[in-house]
Formats: structure tokens, C-alpha cells, sequence
């Protein structure tokens, strides 16, 4: 995991910067239980022990049952295991997702995740998504509230444009963004540079994803196989060698597949590679 590199954190610290994202080890449409606890519990377990140290989770996988696992499998955490959590969208059933940012439900949310992850601090703090019907300012004010009271370390945003971050920039620290950023979808480039001018952790999820591109005999299949890698291996080290802000975040319920996203760390792709995956 080292030969990904290390990213430094604004307010937290340094990271590596192929992490876990902890979306899937839920039931179906990120809702309820997985189908087999022991085993989520075993992939957060062996993606530490592979060395990740920084993973991403939200109160609304599951909803809380992401939170309740990454306890149950890690706690008491080791040394130096950053664990960032998300509030700002309810749920009402598998793959629904309705924004919600009003400043106390925001709060009680923190002091839930507080009691789920087993902590006294939250090291990333990240508002899910901005209501837009709640004035964000109101939504920003309470981020920065909490952080003063020593309840989060650092705060981040996620699917936010450029004018959303300045904004936010106005009233707390930003330092991460997670923004939807991968092989086939680069709607958010003008953020990722933005956080790179910035010095902010840009955390791309679905990372993995290569669509079309990832076909047999495409062009993310024929890289792999000339680097004798797997086509998501390819899809990460693309999105590493995109910016050195990238922190992405690959999630997933089994080892093997966990095994198989970490692989990316070590492997560097050609400019060549990089050329033809760019202009794909």
C-alpha cells in the first residue's frame, strides 16, 4: 500500500492514498444486513491488514450497519487508522437516497456515529450532500460548530461544485471533497483541479467503474493484459496517476476482490497507457 504514496490530510494527517470505501459491505441496494456479517467483518479486517489505513463510510450505509461492522471488526483501532464517516441523506428504502442537511439533524447524526464507530473524535467529517432546501451556509455553520467543540477533526464535502467549496472555504477548513470521478466520468475535472490548486483531498468515488472501456478487447482490457494486471487494477491506477490529491477509495464485500483493488497501488502504468486511457 506505501507504493501508492501518502497524502496529507488538512486538520487530520497523512494518509495512504489507496484506501477502503465501506459501502458494500450492506445488504442489497446499500440497505439492511449483508448477507453474511462474519464475512463483511473479515473484508475490513484484511483491508487493514493489507495495509489501508484510511476507509470511508457514511450513517446512511445500511443505514448505521457500515458504522456498527468497521467497529465490530477494528475497535480498538490500531495505530494511525484514519475512519471517515458522511451524514446529510436519509433513507426510505434499498438505493433511495433523499438529502437532509437541517443543523440539528446534522448534529444528532455526528453523536450517533460518535456511539456507532466507538470514538470520542470523528477524524473526517463529511457533509453527504447539500439541501437544497436548507440554506448551506446554515449547513457549513454547524460542520464548523462541531469541529470547534473537538467533536471532528476535519471536514469534507461530497458532489459539490467549485462555487459550493468556495463557498464552504468562507466558514471551515475545507480539506477532502468526494465528488463522482472515474474512467468514464470526468463531469467533475474542474473540481479536481480546483482541490488540486488547493491542496484538498479529492476522493473519487465508484473509481473502479470503466463502462464500455472495460469490454473484452477495450481498451482498459488490453492495457491489463499487456501489464499482466486486472482491469480494475488499470481503472485505480489510472485515477492515481490522474492528480496526486487522488485518494480513491475502492469499496467492495469480498476479499478477493478487495485484494484485487489493492494490487493497484503497485502498479504504474506507462505514459502510453496513460495516453490512450485519457483520449478513450
Amino acid at each position: 500500500m506505501a507504493a501508492a504514496g501518502t497524502f496529507e490530510i488538512k486538520d487530520l494527517g497523512p494518509v495512504r492514498r489507496l484506501g477502503f470505501g465501506a459501502m458494500r459491505i450492506t445488504g442489497p441496494g446499500i440497505w439492511g444486513e449483508p448477507a453474511d456479517r462474519d464475512l463483511a467483518r473479515s473484508v475490513v479486517r484484511r483491508a487493514v491488514d493489507l495495509g489501508v489505513d484510511f476507509i470511508d463510510t457514511a450513517d446512511s450505509y445500511g443505514p448505521a450497519i457500515s458504522e456498527e461492522i468497521i467497529a465490530e471488526s477494528l475497535h480498538p483501532y490500531p495505530a494511525g487508522l484514519r475512519i471517515a464517516t458522511k451524514a446529510g441523506l436519509v433513507r426510505s428504502g434499498p438505493n433511495q437516497w433523499h438529502p437532509l442537511g437541517r443543523p440539528d439533524y446534522l448534529r444528532q447524526q455526528v453523536e450517533l456515529s460518535l456511539r456507532r464507530l466507538r470514538v470520542d473524535v470523528i477524524d473526517l467529517f463529511q457533509l453527504h450532500r447539500i439541501d437544497p432546501d436548507v440554506d448551506r451556509d446554515d449547513q457549513f455553520g454547524v460542520l464548523r460548530d462541531l469541529q470547534d467543540e473537538g467533536k471532528v477533526r476535519a471536514l469534507g464535502l461530497s458532489q459539490v461544485s467549485v462555487d459550493d467549496i468556495k463557498a464552504a472555504q468562507e466558514v471551515f477548513t475545507v480539506a477532502t471533497v468526494q465528488n463522482r470521478y472515474n474512467l468514464t466520468d470526468r463531469s467533475s475535472a474542474d473540481v479536481l483541479a480546483y482541490a488540486q490548486t488547493q491542496g484538498i483531498g479529492f476522493i473519487p468515488w465508484a473509481p473502479v467503474s470503466a463502462g464500455e472501456l472495460a469490454r473484452l478487447g477495450g481498451p482498459v482490457d488490453t492495457i491489463a493484459r499487456r501489464l499482466s494486471a486486472t482491469p480494475a487494477q488499470v481503472a485505480l491506477a489510472w485515477v492515481l496517476q490522474t492528480s496526486p490529491v487522488m485518494l480513491p477509495i475502492p469499496g467492495t464485500g469480498s476479499v478477493e476482490h478487495l485484494e484485487d483493488n489493492l494490487g493497484a497501488a503497485t502498479l504504474v502504468l506507462p505514459d502510453d497507457a496513460v495516453a490512450e486511457l485519457d483520449a478513450a
